[in-house]
């Protein structure tokens, strides 16, 4: 049903898509009643024509009326005329006050419009900006006693960073799974800190790629997925060490015997349900638990004067906004994780019962703070130890796209989201039943009547502690998948997350504010574009200075007679990050292999029949090895499918015919190929490298397979510490592969 005039122009005016083109190549109109759930979700009332014109009209007024925009960001290479709006012969002062603390008079423009609202007219000025440095600014605008204030934020042109001038490496690694002799049962940061510097000092790595760090849970139920927290602007404390937090030296025998108890029985906690991945399983729950009471312990440790001026400091940096989180955590440890259960009286954190709680529970919510702050010591520490080591950039923590609806920062800050709606993605060739990711998003009218802060502050803590981001599905900085909560799918015709739409951001400002925020960093940004994003979107990332992501499997280029080709290595984009993998996607050593496919068939994910989609598998992954070997990196004898096709019960455990050395000659080819291309970035996911053939994470899938909870493994299924890593000949092998060493040479498989 296509939307009334009314309805389709209000929603085009808001940034919402009325139709969207399908993965298939086909035109797809948006129903009625998602258009209106979403401008719901942005508190515009559509639900009848009559609402949508008396909506439509409002907006168009507020628009002419005199006033400044609610915030303006531009770049300082193309400097944006300000569309000011004065009364019609009035007198206006526009003063211009500087993030330094200057100001400067700034003259308005000539009239190029004017309008008669409400019986007064106005005219629309676009007004130059003056010599400005990046930065954040603020324009005031004086007509008598009327006054408009206005951020005016100035970015760079492009994000430049010295020292990439040649290709540079690092692992990716799910931080989680990265265990060691000495930690929880759950990597941490001293386990990140050793193995990045290990990468460093022995293979010149230049970062260490690891999953959103962003804060959990405070209590069982732990959700397992880092893509959806509590708050992404603070860390999860369960990557902590306890023992290398300071206080732990000052404490008596017994309480460090009784540490280190706890520390041996979450060490051996894992699960061994027996479930489709054949494994082991991380216990988030019961790690946390023993960690937790540790904590606790340190935390009861007086703590010097100097410690003390030490957490003042973070505490005053931090603010409110730690403040708001530390009560949420409080909170939920008594009431639930999540604050859509709670009392109403609880769920303002403004309110008198929240102010109540505060004086009764002062103690334990200084513990949550105090928390944030040992956890913010150890990741920086983490950083110092790899940009010790020789790394160029260092940690480049992952970025996820939103939060839990039900977390602290949705409590904290209700008005900044669509608490209607969820973020996913419509169907695409590898999610074809689209994807609901079950997170709030920003909404896009409030961002820009704050200045944009929230996000500013993001930024700026992910980079406190990097040298680079990876920002996850980064298109969500021009648009994102809303989809309204209880809608049906019958305007989309596939149901669940397909009814949705696009909701459109203000990306120059977005991305704008990134550069700026990174350059002061020195940091790099890396863009996951993978998927569905417009090749516009790709070329302003691009221009912006942003890398792309490019995983070896999905580069492919048009044929001639129909389908697709793998892209020519040295046909690659210069300014991505290229892998062979991805961590929604199984290790190489699986992949070669074909589990994939038989994997998602058993849990009854494929949406046509198996045979189809093995054997539409086994001629990408053919074309592939051929293009290995005309590259060079591949011998002719090593080009055929090492699996048989199989039955659709047969899974990644299962050895049905598959030559494994075979499986890990190919991978050492990918590898070779990486280092080919032209990427300024190459990327090697540590499960490769030790031939771990376990998915840490298979979309579609919620209890069918433990996500995130995967230790990890060799190619044998056997258990891989951190001092395993370091001693693995294969390890070396494939990072030699990935950094050129007999670039164009095929070779042994890795031991």
């Amino acid at each position: 049903m296509s939307a009334t005039p009314a309805l389709s122009e209000l929603a085009a005016e808001v940034g919402i898509a009325t139709r969207y083109d399908d993965w298939r190549g086909g035109l797809r109109e948006v129903a009625d009643d998602t258009l209106i759930a979403v401008l719901q979700a942005l508190d515009i009332d559509a639900s009848t024509p009559e609402d949508a014109a008396r909506a439509l009209s409002r907006r168009r007024a507020g628009s002419r009326r005199p006033g400044l925009p609610v915030c303006w960001v531009t770049r300082a290479d193309q400097l944006e005329p300000i569309p000011v709006r004065l009364p019609s012969d009035a007198a206006a002062s526009l003063v211009v006050r500087t993030e330094a603390g200057d100001e400067q008079t700034v003259q308005p423009g000539t009239a190029v419009d004017s309008y008669q609202i409400d019986g007064e007219r106005t005219e629309l000025r676009p007004t130059p900006i003056p010599d400005l440095p990046n930065g954040y600014h603020t324009l005031r605008l004086s007509v008598g006693d009327r006054v408009w204030s206005m951020p005016l934020i100035i970015t760079p042109g492009r994000l430049t960073r010295p020292g990439l001038d040649d290709q540079g490496w690092g692992l990716a690694v799910q931080l989680y799974s990265i265990r060691s002799e000495q930690s929880w049962g759950i990597g941490d940061f001293s386990d990140l800190a050793r193995l990045g510097g290990w990468s460093a000092s022995e293979h010149g790595a230049d970062y260490i790629l690891i999953n959103p760090v962003h804060a959990a849970e405070p209590l069982p139920p732990i959700e397992p997925s880092p893509y959806l927290p509590v708050s992404r602007q603070f860390v999860n404390p369960i990557y902590l060490r306890p023992e290398e937090i300071e206080e732990y030296a000052g404490l008596d025998p017994a309480t460090c015997r009784l540490i280190s108890d706890l520390q041996r029985t979450a060490a051996t906690s894992d699960r061994t349900d027996d479930d489709i991945s054949g494994s082991a399983r991380i216990d988030r729950n019961a790690i946390w638990g023993a960690k937790l009471r540790a904590l606790q312990l340190i935390f009861a440790e007086p703590r010097t004067d100097e410690r003390q001026q030490a957490y003042r400091d973070y505490r005053h940096r931090e603010g409110a906004d730690l403040d708001r989180f530390a009560t949420w955590c409080a909170i939920a440890e008594q009431r639930g994780a999540d604050w859509r259960r709670w009392p109403e009286e609880l769920q303002e954190p403004d309110s008198a019962a929240v102010a109540g709680f505060t004086d009764d529970h002062a103690g334990r919510i200084d513990f949550h703070r105090w928390l944030q702050w040992v956890t913010d010591e150890q990741l920086a520490q983490a950083q110092r130890v790899c940009r010790q080591a020789g790394m160029g950039l260092g940690l480049m923590p992952d970025l996820a796209v939103g939060v839990h609806p039900g977390g602290a920062d949705t409590w904290g800050r209700a008005e900044l989201y669509g608490t209607t709606v969820d973020v996913g993605a419509p169907p695409d060739a590898y999610n074809q039943n689209g994807q609901d990711w079950g997170q709030r998003p920003w909404r896009p009218d409030r961002l820009a009547a704050l200045g944009y802060q929230p996000f500013v502050r993001l930024v700026r803590t992910v980079l406190r502690h990097a040298g680079a981001v990876r920002i996850d599905h980064i298109i969500g900085l021009f648009r994102l998948w809303w989809i309204p909560v209880g809608v049906p799918g019958a305007g989309s015709g596939v149901g669940g997350p397909g009814a949705g739409a696009y909701v459109h951001y203000d990306h120059q400002a977005l991305v704008g504010i990134l550069t700026l925020e990174a350059e002061r960093a020195g940091a790099v940004v890396v863009g996951e574009d993978l998927g569905t994003v417009e090749p516009s979107a790709r070329s302003y990332l691009g221009e912006r200075g942003i890398f792309g992501t490019s995983i070896l499997w999905f580069e492919n280029t048009p044929s001639e007679g129909g389908g697709d080709l793998p892209r020519p290595a040295d046909e690659w984009r210069e300014l991505c990050l290229a892998s062979a993998t991805t961590h929604d996607l199984p290790p190489n050593t699986a992949y070669l292999a074909g589990d994939h496919v038989r994997l998602r068939a058993r849990l009854g994910l494929l949406t046509r029949p198996y045979a189809e989609e093995l054997a539409a598998d086994r001629r990408a992954r053919s074309a592939w090895l051929a293009a290995l070997v005309e590259a060079g990196v591949l011998d002719s004898e090593d080009q055929r499918l090492p699996d048989n096709p199989g039955q659709p019960g047969d899974h990644a455990g299962v050895e049905r015919g598959v030559d494994r050395d075979l499986v890990d000659r190919q991978l050492l080819a990918l590898h070779r190929y990486l280092a080919l291309t032209p990427a300024r970035l190459i990327n090697v996911a540590l499960t490769d490298a030790t031939g771990d053939r376990r998915a840490q994470n298979l979309p579609g899938t919620a209890n069918e397979y433990p996500n995130w909870r995967v230790p990890l493994g060799d190619r044998h299924g056997n258990q891989v510490t951190v001092e395993n890593v370091m001693t693995m000949s294969r390890v070396s092998e494939v990072i030699c592969a990935a950094r050129g060493c007999g670039a164009g040479e095929a070779g042994d498989p890795p031991q």
